[in-house]
């Protein structure tokens, strides 16, 4: 691993102080060393996950603050070459680096790297130089140099050799080259202005074709590692005969400024070398000696003219100067040599690159103007005003840019954020460099806005209106109240709950928490409560919860439960006082008034009467919607002294209700009291004879027979009209046995009178009373009815007068 180097340190206070107060400072020159850089170095061909730096201890930081702020490493350009611990603050490589690999061609490697904090946002700037070792050997590009010399050539001429190429940099680099032993040959080492050695091969001494016409040699090329590496090629050299002249080139280095975006075959530059010679020792041939892999794809050369033209797609940002050797050869095989360099010009090629170092997940709601959501950098490959960028927010958007350090740029908030308008931002950032023709480049931002509980629920009335027939039955839905949150999640799940008044506890209605759903719990009662209204709330689930209230008002409809409750006559008074009615009393004379009421409302509440039974049915009628007791006709002389009348009394609900009202009636000649009182009274009756006991029996006996035979005519009539009128008979009124109206059991009424101070008792058979069948539904107000039992009753009164 390598050691790390501070540019910069935070000064230390002398003198004894607490722990505390040290590492107070500590952390206080941490935060004050944002700008600071720190350098590590790091020897190539390390094995994976090499120690680096200990970056806990170099920055001074706990290592458990690298994970609590989100601590990471981010290396420039697309490869992340380095790893950072979060748990140990260690930092190591993540491959085994080679050096010829990531700085091809660069005496100084160093990979730059930034550590990002996160709560809050902090940037620390580290480089890590990566040391050479040596682990290339220098190669010759041709493993066998062929030189062709003539034999006339005068001793110290020289002649380039191809330079061997060393991956390997400063003192593992070539150092030095070796010729094997010979009489004729030694070399000359030489450096170039851009430091290259070079090596020429220097004639000592003549040749001879006739006695040696070629010679081999080995050039070795050494480096200056330890232990050293070398490496051999093999020099053939051809003795020529007599050609007295080379090759001359106009200049020694031809040096050509070349924009990058240059098509195929431009013009690059052209070489011009002479020789003096005639005929084919003075032609001339150009070739490519000296040139590198990458630039001998690039350029290309005509070996006629010398005219050297682009051959492929030349790149600024990738090799900015490309250097060959040119040799001249002439027909006698003479040559000579010059140096091309091209230096490419930038042009503004590339489109800014923006990276995206770090995204907030989402963004609350109620998050305040400024906040940090997004770092990122912006790149641009190209130089000069060329890689200089600047970056804009497309559209009206509430964020804003802010650079920071090293074309790093921060995203902020820069208004309040409401969820409900808009949940998501499609930020589009695009990022132009300062060439003369302007590129840009577009990232695009996905920031979502996470909810907060800042909307109460809504209801969709402020008062919701609901009915339910009294009597219900218990748990009965009635129908349900809602309410819509506008937020999300447990902020938009809404419960409901009713409001109880303090001391009071509801217990007619209940309302499902989940649902809202409203139910009646037990049977209500219109007499007793016709309405009544409760609080609900609806309450979300954020924290703190929000609420709101609406009020719920029960209407209770009315149900025909209540019978008619008579008044007047009522059921505890003597039906033996009755009521009087004079003897000469007309034709609508009013006898008396039956006066009922209902509990119910509405039509349920609506009475009609009617003559259930009467002594003398002819005699007496009511009023179908007053209930007065007026008489049918005039009272004569022969009508009953006493009458006995049931008045029906009947609401029109459905099924309807009805009660029976019990009037005493007597016909009086006068209003004084002893008449009254005379009338009133009955006669001792005397003995009953043989006579009158065998009378009773046969009477019996002819009334049984009757009433069969009129009870099987009223069973036929009443299927009669079932059949034909599909109706449901309205209930009777209860018997004497089951009320207290006073009445006789409902086949026959006997009404029996005595004579007083007669010897023998006088038995006189009235009529019956027949039951009364409505022969259709009842009528209504003002209509006049007639029913099956009144006609009977009409006709058998006639029969017994």
């Amino acid at each position: 691993g390598g050691l790390p180097r501070r540019v910069t340190a935070c000064g230390r206070r002398s003198g004894v102080s607490k722990r505390q107060v040290i590492l107070f400072i500590l952390c206080v020159c941490v935060c004050q060393s944002r700008a600071e850089t720190l350098r590590y170095s790091l020897a190539e061909e390390m094995e994976r996950d090499s120690f680096v730096a200990d970056i806990a201890n170099d920055l001074g930081v706990p290592p458990s603050q690298l994970a609590a702020r989100k601590a990471r490493v981010v290396s420039e350009g697309n490869e992340q070459l380095f790893r950072l611990n979060q748990n140990t603050g260690v930092l190591t490589a993540k491959e085994s680096l080679d050096r010829e690999e990531i700085c091809p061609q660069r005496e100084t490697c160093t990979l730059f790297f930034k550590i990002f904090f996160e709560n809050p946002l902090q940037l620390i700037r580290g480089e890590v130089e990566v040391l050479d070792v040596n682990d290339n050997s220098p190669v010759f590009p041709e493993k066998e140099m062929v030189l062709e010399i003539l034999e006339t050539t005068s001793p110290g001429s020289r002649y380039p050799l191809g330079n061997a190429q060393d991956l390997d940099v400063g003192i593992n680099g070539l150092q030095n080259y070796t010729l094997g032993s010979n009489p004729h040959f030694s070399i000359d080492l030489g450096t170039g202005k851009d430091g290259v050695k070079y090596v020429e091969l220097v004639l000592e001494r003549q040749l001879d074709r006739e006695q040696q016409p070629q010679l081999h040699l080995f050039l070795t090329a050494t480096d200056g590692g330890s232990p050293p590496r070398s490496g051999t090629a093999q020099v053939r050299i051809v003795v020529l005969d007599a050609n007295d002249n080379i090759p001359f080139f106009r200049q020694e280095v031809y040096e050509v400024r070349l924009a990058e975006n240059s098509p195929p075959e431009q013009l690059v530059v052209r070489v011009v070398a002479t020789d003096p010679d005639e005929g084919s020792n003075g032609k001339v041939r150009y070739t490519f000696t000296q040139i590198l892999d990458g630039s001998g794809k690039l350029f290309e050369l005509n070996p006629d003219t010398g005219e050297i033209r682009v051959a492929g797609n030349l790149d600024f940002e990738e090799v900015n100067t490309h250097e060959m050797v040119v040799r001249a050869t002439d027909g006698g095989g003479l040559f000579s040599h010059c140096k091309v360099q091209v230096d490419v010009v930038d042009v503004n090629d590339n489109a800014p690159e923006i990276s995206l170092s770090s995204l907030i997940a989402s963004v609350p709601e109620d998050s305040p103007p400024r906040t940090v959501v997004a770092l990122f950098s912006v790149r641009d490959r190209d130089s000069g005003d060329n890689s200089r960028t600047e970056c804009a927010i497309d559209g009206d958007l509430p964020f804003s840019l802010t650079p920071t350090l090293d074309n790093y740029y921060e995203l902020r908030t820069d208004a309040a954020l409401d969820r409900e308008r808009r949940a998501d931002y499609n930020i589009s950032i695009t990022a132009t460099d300062w060439g003369t023709t302007r590129l840009s480049s577009r990232e695009r931002i996905f920031v979502q806005i996470s909810d907060v509980n800042d909307n109460p629920p809504r209801f969709t009335q402020e008062v919701y209106t609901m009915s339910v027939t009294e009597n219900n039955g218990p748990m009965l839905r009635i129908g349900s109240v809602h309410a819509t949150d506008a937020d999300m999640g447990k902020n938009a799940r809404v419960s409901y709950t009713l409001v109880e008044p303090e001391g009071k506890e509801q217990r007619n209605v209940s309302v499902n928490s989940e649902n809202g759903e409203v139910y009646i719990l037990r049977p209500l009662d219109y007499e007793a409560v016709r309405a009544f209204e409760v609080t609900v709330r609806a309450t979300d689930g954020g924290s703190p919860p929000l609420s709101t209230q609406a009020v719920l008002r029960v209407v209770v409809r009315d149900e025909n439960d209540n019978a008619p409750v008579v008044l007047h006559p009522s059921r505890d008074s003597s039906a033996v006082a009755g009521e009087l009615v004079p003897r000469w009393a007309r034709e609508g004379y009013l006898v008396a008034k039956v006066v009922a009421v209902d509990a119910d409302a509405g039509q349920n509440a609506w009475l009609s009467y009617e003559l259930a039974k009467a002594t003398e049915p002819g005699l007496f009628h009511v009023g179908l919607q007053s209930g007065e007791v007026r008489t049918a006709r005039a009272v004569t002389q022969r009508d009953a002294p006493r009458h006995r009348l049931v008045v029906l009394v009947r609401d029109r609900g459905q099924p309807p209700r009805s009660a029976t009202a019990t009037l005493a009636i007597a016909l009086v000649d006068g209003f004084s009291d002893a008449h009254v009182r005379g009338s009133e009274e009955v006669p001792a009756a005397e003995p009953d004879s043989p006579l009158t006991l065998y009378l009773i029996v046969c009477l019996a006996c002819v009334s049984a027979l009757f009433l069969a035979t009129a009870m099987a005519a009223v069973v036929v009539r009443v299927q009669r009209a079932r059949q034909s009128e599909a109706e449901t008979l309205p209930t009777f009124p209860k018997s004497a046995a089951e009320s207290n109206a006073g009445s006789l059991p409902r086949s026959y009424v006997y009404d029996v009178c005595f004579a007083g101070g007669t010897v023998n008792s006088e038995f006189r058979f009235l009529r019956p009373l027949f039951p009364c069948f409505p022969a259709g539904l009842p009528p209504g107000p003002g209509e006049q009815r007639s029913s099956v039992c009144s006609q009977e009753a009409a006709n058998v009164g006639e029969e017994g007068a």
